[in-house]
């Protein structure tokens, strides 16, 4: 029985494993960026095999508690958490395959960037795996505090330095508001665990009901900070920013499925009484988060900044979800779960592409910068088109049916409003991001600067990134018996179920 626990938390072993073994191996000064990177991959790799393994072993729907007797149930193995685990370390893999080409030719970077990286993920995955709210909120600090430092990790630059102090203060200020609430909600149930938290509610919801929303409403705060809804999203335009391209791109994709992922579970689990409460206060968050991310958006005049702001608005685009879990559950769940993994696709194609673009020219960071550039590079401005298509929801990408599930469920659950001002939010999109297409394709480049050659890893990655897109999009519409989206709509669907056994 010990044996199977261990083999359950495998994943997590794995990845903690490599980052201590890269803060050993970061002290060798002989240790190259490249070196370090290849070893960091081989525990992401190792992590990746064992959830598989995990995953495939057993049932389609299964939940444990590895080492019960030990952690009282504040671990927990599911298909909810094994889902969310294989986003969070596909997310890290990808990450380093794509930005290898931009640490290289950044000398500030060294191998102690991999090891903080890693434990990075470690905090996301004991954040999607963990039961019990203190447990969330260790795993939550380990990935905050190890993305503080990897923001500011060129400190040569001032604006890294501004950006990791910026969100060193916001991010402790969020966390409080999470210990806060987590107080609270212990002093109406006696208990921090997900699910008993639940049950206690029923017997004490009549007398303890002002606490319970106290404590869930700050909680939710954190949670609307870390996602960049309105009003807690004005630091994300300088944080993101000002932080490398790669650690941009792994903070707006992964660390944004990882918050998700807990608190998802939470909303479903335990907060089902007093999420009512919450739905009138959300169709307005949802509202002006989508005015607003648009608004930021439109008037960008950086390419990095644009999809910073447009991540706002899909923030909007997946609390639509959340509204519709009330009434649809399995279905509004399992279309948050998709569209997630629809961004992330999106939005780490893009912002990686963005990063080999200027590793080795960094004056194409504006839409102008970007004029004619299908001439210079049309494989290149082919995927970065792709991933524009995705984001702004066009049809024949996997953005499409990502934007298709939560709009319908939208109108099933009775949010008809929030649909419309969704779709108004997407006609705007259209601007934004074929206004890069445009450039790139009919525009006549004032001079061709120094662009990277298509070779190496990173290319064949964003290329794979961006087939997987349409893959998404079209599925078996243009290949008989090809697998399309049903699969991953699937996989969703038992990861939502895994959450009610036992």
């Amino acid at each position: 029985m010990v044996s199977a626990d261990f083999i359950y938390l495998l994943p997590l072993f794995f990845v903690g494993l490599g980052a201590i073994v890269l803060m050993i191996v970061s002290t060798f000064k002989a240790v190259t960026i490249r070196q370090g990177a290849i070893l960091a991959l081989i525990f992401l790799v190792l992590a990746f095999i064992a959830n598989t393994f995990n995953m495939a072993s057993g049932d389609e729907v299964y939940s444990v508690y590895p080492f019960e007797e030990v952690f009282n149930k504040m671990v927990i193995v599911d298909t909810f958490s094994g889902y969310f685990s294989i986003i969070l370390i596909l997310g890290a893999i990808l990450t380093i395959l794509i930005g290898l080409h931009y640490f290289e030719r950044r000398k500030e970077f060294t191998v102690e960037f991999f090891s903080l990286f890693l434990f990075s993920v470690f905090g996301m995955m004991f954040l999607v795996h963990a039961n019990e709210l203190i447990s969330a909120f260790v795993g939550l600090e380990i990935a905050s505090l190890s993305l503080y430092v990897m923001i500011g990790f060129e400190k040569v630059i001032d604006r890294r330095i501004e950006a990791s102090y910026r969100y060193l203060v916001l991010g402790s200020l969020a966390g409080i508001f999470f210990l806060l609430g987590t107080a609270f909600i212990y002093g109406a149930t006696g208990t921090t665990t997900i699910g008993i938290i639940g049950d206690m509610s029923l017997n004490t919801f009549s007398t303890n009901q002002g606490l319970l929303i106290i404590g869930g409403t700050m909680i939710l705060i954190t949670f609307l900070f870390k996602i960049t809804a309105f009003p807690f999203q004005n630091w994300a335009l300088d944080v993101y920013d000002g932080a490398p391209l790669p650690v941009t791109a792994y903070m707006a994709a992964t660390f944004k499925a990882a918050i998700f992922g807990f608190i998802l579970r939470l909303m479903i689990v335990d907060f089902d009484l007093i999420r009512d409460f919450w739905d009138n206060a959300l169709v307005y968050v949802i509202i002006l988060t989508l005015a607003y991310g648009s608004f930021l958006a439109v008037i960008q005049r950086s390419l990095k900044r644009m999809l910073v702001a447009s991540s706002i608005v899909h923030t909007g685009y997946l609390l639509i979800g959340f509204t519709s879990i009330s009434a649809l559950g399995e279905s509004a769940a399992s279309s948050i779960i998709f569209y997630l993994i629809a961004y992330f696709l999106s939005a780490l194609g893009a912002f990686g592409l963005i990063s080999y673009i200027t590793s080795d020219d960094r004056l194409r960071v504006t839409y102008d910068d970007f004029r004619g550039f299908a001439k210079i590079r049309p494989y290149m401005a082919a995927m970065l088109s792709i991933f524009m298509l995705s984001l702004a929801g066009i049809p024949s990408t996997i953005g499409f049916i990502g934007k298709f599930y939560i709009f319908t469920g939208a109108i099933e659950s009775g949010n008809t409003v929030l649909a419309i001002v969704a779709i108004i939010a997407t006609f705007i999109s259209i601007y934004y991001y074929f206004k890069l297409i445009a450039v790139m394709y009919f525009y006549r480049s004032p001079e061709l600067t120094n662009v990277p050659p298509l070779k190496g890893i990173a290319p064949t990655v964003i290329a794979f990134i961006a087939i997987a897109i349409i893959w998404g999009g079209v599925g078996n519409t243009l290949i008989a018996y090809f697998p399309g989206v049903d699969f991953l709509i699937d996989m969703a669907k038992a990861s939502y179920n895994s959450l009610f056994i036992g």
